[in-house]
């Protein structure tokens, strides 16, 4: 039944995919700038891709040239292999450089592993500085992420947030009037970087990383910047005036194939959600009396989970699975 059931899950998965996102992509260069590591981040040759490295050093990342009210961002990220414990790769929008204490955020977070042991991937939104109330949700992924490039995106829209994976969606936030500040509503920069989460990132900070198997690198290609560029003016006041400057890029973004959900996504959506999510705060009970208003719980579903949001079930049938892999039981590296 299970194998029967990642058969279809998969077939779904390839038949969205198919219809791939027509999006130009640019060159490093025309869209992107190096914020900090030195040599650490190394551009190909060809200047359509480029590598960012961890080591005992320093990390690395690099960051958009201009901010955007609203846009698509994209990128395909191979991520390091092996023992990766405590690394932490990151990909995503942020405008806490000008907004200090109310800054807005939309994050893809990779959390590295012990050797035999999966990546995890963190989505996360923030508005107007509410980082006590993190929305964080985290997922196991259908491949294994370090074998070969695989394209994560964020549509940012002012009425709805999508983060997708090779075209599937797999998380939406839709706007309401109690979300309030929440919601990110200024323009904000996109970034990449990779660095050391040994604090936190492996169970809970137990594993840390390792740096007798340094570097770690992670490749970015395919980078996609789509949006209205937010001149400084709208970066500090994105009220009607923004509103008006941005009236064609929102029409764009709007109608792109990237922002509408059609039943065949949202079908693929829901089936990523059962088999792959860990860890949602809707149903997280423990850290939070009361659940956030953009989401869509229901009885049946959160009987799947336990009172502190963690699947009841996710986790288990990967273990199960991993048992029966060669080798799987072999002792993580210290």
């Amino acid at each position: 039944m299970v194998d029967s059931v990642v058969f279809v899950l998969t077939a779904l998965l390839v038949a969205v995919a198919a219809a791939a996102f027509d999006v130009p992509a640019i060159p490093f260069d025309e869209g992107y700038s190096q914020l900090f590591g030195e040599g650490n981040l190394v551009r190909s040759p060809d200047g359509r891709s480029v590598r960012i490295m961890l080591n005992r050093y320093s990390g690395s990342g690099f960051i958009s040239s201009d901010s955007y009210l609203h846009g698509f961002f994209s990128a395909s990220i191979k991520l390091p292999a092996g023992y990766t414990a405590g690394v932490v790769v990151a990909f995503y929008l942020s405008n806490g450089d000008v907004f200090e204490k109310n800054h807005d955020e939309l994050d893809f977070e990779f959390l590295g592993n012990t050797r035999g042991k999966e990546w995890r991937v963190q989505t996360n939104v923030y508005g107007n500085g509410s980082t006590a109330r993190g929305r964080e949700e985290r997922y196991l992924l259908p491949f294994d992420p370090t074998e070969e490039a695989h394209r994560y995106s964020i549509l940012w829209t002012p009425n709805y947030i999508i983060f997708y994976v090779d075209d599937v969606p797999i998380r939406e936030v839709v706007r309401s009037e109690a979300m309030g500040g929440d919601y990110p509503s200024k323009p904000m920069s996109v970034y990449a970087t990779i660095w050391d989460g040994s604090t936190w990132a492996t169970d809970g900070g137990k594993y840390k990383v390792s740096y007798k198997y340094a570097p770690f690198v992670a490749e970015f290609s395919d980078l996609v910047l789509r949006g209205c560029r937010a001149d400084s003016a709208i970066q500090l006041d994105p009220s009607s005036a923004a509103a008006e400057h941005c009236a064609d890029a929102e029409l764009e973004l709007m109608t792109a194939d990237y922002a509408v959900v059609t039943p065949q996504k949202r079908a693929a959506m829901r089936r990523f959600r059962e088999r792959y999510m860990t860890y949602t705060v809707c149903y997280d009970a423990v850290r939070y009396a009361a659940t956030f208003p953009e989401c869509k719980n229901s009885p049946p579903e959160q009987e799947r989970f336990w009172d502190w949001g963690e699947s009841k079930f996710v986790a288990m049938r990967r273990r199960r699975s991993n048992k029966r892999r060669p080798g799987a039981k072999r002792q993580a590296d210290a």
